[in-house]
């Protein structure tokens, strides 16, 4: 009997490590973690550590350092009829992590269908 709550204890506190390890996120100095719980945006967390809600959260990195992306080279011709190569680079960065990673019609969606119906006059009455 005591080596069955023995190995019970054992599984309990092996069981709680594993929680507690899935629960513990770490996001670094320049990365956000934004947080879906049931797939509804709750808010982005970071930098630094924090908990969440396993099989109820779920997270998504966002990186907030700005990203040179090359833009392919282009001739124009000017107004002299000169002819010029141009080469461009484009300096990105995230500035809100909810907004880069939630599209823009899924946080208004709700908003429009409630003014939509609510200020509505009943007909006939």
């Amino acid at each position: 009997m005591a080596g069955a709550i023995a190995g019970l204890a054992f599984l309990a506190i092996v069981l709680i490590v594993v929680i507690v390890a899935a629960a513990l996120k770490i996001v670094q100095e320049y990365e956000r973690g934004v947080i879906f719980r049931l797939g509804r945006c709750v808010g982005a967390k970071g930098p630094g550590v924090f908990f969440v809600i396993p099989m109820l959260d779920r997270i998504v990195r966002v990186n907030l350092q700005e990203v040179a992306v090359a833009v392919s080279p282009q001739q124009v011709i000017t107004r002299d009829n000169v002819t010029l190569k141009l080469d461009a680079v484009a300096f990105l960065r995230v500035l809100d992590p909810v907004a880069a990673v939630v599209p823009r019609w899924s946080r208004c969606r709700t908003g429009t269908r409630r003014r939509r119906w609510w200020p509505r006059p009943r007909c006939g009455r």
